[in-house]
């Protein structure tokens, strides 16, 4: 049996990425980076944030090509892709606008927009599979929920990539396959009951929260929610917490499969630890220049933070 090394999103921090491999025993051989017995996972979001964009993907690629790792997609290419495509009507299926390209601006700017390198580039991306079903292991990057992958199975390539059409769909808000997708790559959200909003990070107000449907803790909205968030009822007047009632399986999308799963996306941070044996995140913020963390599989049932390792 193959072992994996599921790699967390690199967001084109290379030298971070060159650092995790040795680590964990890979050497580049033959032009791509090696470790024999084990195969190495991109949980997606390679780009974007870094300074070392191309040699983050040629990394990746290169390994992808001479089978020593496999790739899922990222939110990140997904944007880049639609970000890239024109759409009927004019523009883009993502708006080429202040908030976008912020976004997209370390990508661009070594890519240079709309180049030959920038379309050759989105095309690979095109090919990456949405999510991994191995021996005994899913991979996917931000939320394994089967309603959407059931949704979205029978519309994509058969190397489990996105089809043209599949891409349009998933760009059009008020298009299931833009619910579905946006789950799979970027997260569930559910809205907050009986109208209230809250202050997020950056002071923006909220009417949506972000799903832990990894964490069996998650049971109630209040518990959807950092302590000290600042909430607001519907009028605006602030208040001391949310509901307590329980969510529901549907409304929490709460993983219970037996296969474990590992997935990307969420931004952890040291010394956070998985709260489910069977769903682990492998984020912990190297986009924001923080650890690389890759989690060493070799078959288990059951996921546990000492196969984490950081670098």
């Amino acid at each position: 049996m193959t072992s994996y090394d599921v790699i967390g999103d690199v967001h084109g921090h290379a030298d971070r990425l060159i650092g995790l491999l040795r680590t964990m025993g890979y050497a580049e051989t033959g032009g791509a980076w090696r470790c024999t017995g084990r195969q190495a996972i991109f949980i997606g979001d390679l780009i974007d944030r870094g300074t070392q964009q191309l040699e983050t993907i040629d990394i990746a690629r290169r390994m992808v090509d001479a089978g020593t790792a496999q790739i899922t997609l990222g939110n990140h290419e997904f944007y880049a892709i639609a970000y890239y495509t024109p759409k009927e009507g004019g523009g883009h299926l993502r708006e080429r606008e202040p908030k976008n390209d912020k976004q997209h601006a370390a990508f661009i700017e070594a890519v240079g927009c709309d180049s030959p390198l920038h379309g050759e580039l989105v095309n690979w991306f095109m090919t990456i599979p949405m999510w991994l079903e191995l021996d005994g292991l899913r991979a996917i990057h931000a939320c394994w929920w089967e309603p959407d992958l059931e949704y979205v199975r029978p519309q994509l390539s058969t190397d489990n990539s996105l089809t043209e059409q599949l891409l349009v769909d998933a760009s059009t808000e008020g298009h299931q396959a833009y619910t579905s997708v946006e789950t799979l790559v970027k997260g569930p959200e559910i809205r907050l009951p009986d109208c209230m909003t809250f202050l997020d990070k950056g002071e923006h107000e909220r009417r949506a929260v972000r799903l832990r449907w990894w964490d069996d803790s998650a049971t109630t909205w209040q518990s959807l929610l950092p302590p000290g968030t600042t909430i607001f009822d519907g009028t605006g007047e602030p208040v001391d917490s949310l509901p307590d009632e329980p969510l529901s399986d549907d409304e929490s999308k709460r993983y219970t499969d037996d296969v474990p799963v590992i997935f990307g996306h969420y931004w952890f941070e040291a010394p956070d630890v998985p709260t489910n044996p069977k769903a682990l995140c492998v984020d912990y913020s190297a986009g924001a220049g923080k650890e690389l963390v890759a989690y060493r599989f070799d078959g288990e049932t059951e996921l546990t933070a000492d196969k984490l390792v950081r670098f």
